[in-house]
């Protein structure tokens, strides 16, 4: 095996360092042999070599969809990359809620939904609702959480009213529609209603999504982000933490 500069990190394809990437996009012309060419020489304009159209395809009157494979001498000095992320210490639901019995000495109080026009809770539901996925079971079966799962298309004002009236510690915003980024403006837009109302220190803020990271979250000023391969206990174990955070006067994000 080819020994991996990490100073100079290339992607993979066939070989080690080869610098093969697959990309794909959509333009707005019919598929022809003119918009492969195109498509050939939008790409090398990038700054790619070695370019080539694996798939051209209509997607509707007057789209051409392509995949195309190509190579690139750039690379990243991985060591000096600088990326937030939360170092949870992994435990099971059982260890959970007896940590929270013990150290909370209470359930914590959530409260969860999508904003917005998003109508998307596959995620939502996945970390909340009690059957969980793909064995990690959901917040709503632990012993050591108070749920309430408001669902999708809830006003941004409906949710903090309600996280109000549950006296809740904690508030899930899950974001799955990401056109134009609506993520964004509904992420921020939650921050500036809370700070509108002098609740901006009041909650836990927690947000998912696929195309939600820890660093943007952080940037918004949420407390976590979580993103596509999080699970409920990831969740349960960082809400569990913070809590403890907070009861011992820590507000560090």
């Amino acid at each position: 095996m080819a020994e991996i500069n990490l100073h100079q990190l290339l992607p993979y394809g066939d070989t080690t360092q080869d610098g093969a990437v697959q990309l794909s996009f959509t333009l707005p012309v019919e598929p022809s042999a003119k918009a492969r060419e195109a498509a050939t020489q939008l790409v090398r304009s990038w700054g790619f070599f070695d370019v080539k159209i694996a798939h051209m395809s209509s997607i509707g009157v007057g789209y051409a969809f392509f995949v195309v494979m190509a190579r690139t001498e750039k690379s990243i000095d991985y060591p000096k990359v600088e990326a937030p992320q939360l170092d949870l210490q992994k435990r099971d639901y059982k260890e959970i809620d007896k940590k929270i019995l013990q150290e909370v000495k209470r359930p914590i109080r959530l409260v969860g939904a999508t904003t917005g026009f998003d109508a998307h809770t596959v995620g939502l539901d996945a970390i909340l609702n009690m059957k969980g996925f793909d064995g990690d079971i959901g917040l709503e079966r632990y012993k050591g959480f108070k749920v309430v799962n408001m669902g999708s298309q809830v006003p941004t004002e409906e949710l903090i009213d309600r996280a109000v009236k549950e006296n809740a510690d904690a508030i899930l915003l899950s974001k799955v529609v990401s056109q134009k980024d609506i993520h964004i403006h509904d992420m921020r837009d939650l921050i500036a209603q809370l700070k509108k109302r002098g609740l901006e220190n009041r909650f836990v803020l927690v947000v998912g999504g696929p195309r939600v990271t820890h660093k943007l979250a952080l940037e918004l000023g949420y407390d976590a982000g979580f993103t596509i391969g999080s699970r409920p206990s990831d969740v349960a174990n960082f809400l569990y933490e913070k809590m403890v955070e907070k009861k011992n006067g820590k507000t560090k994000k």
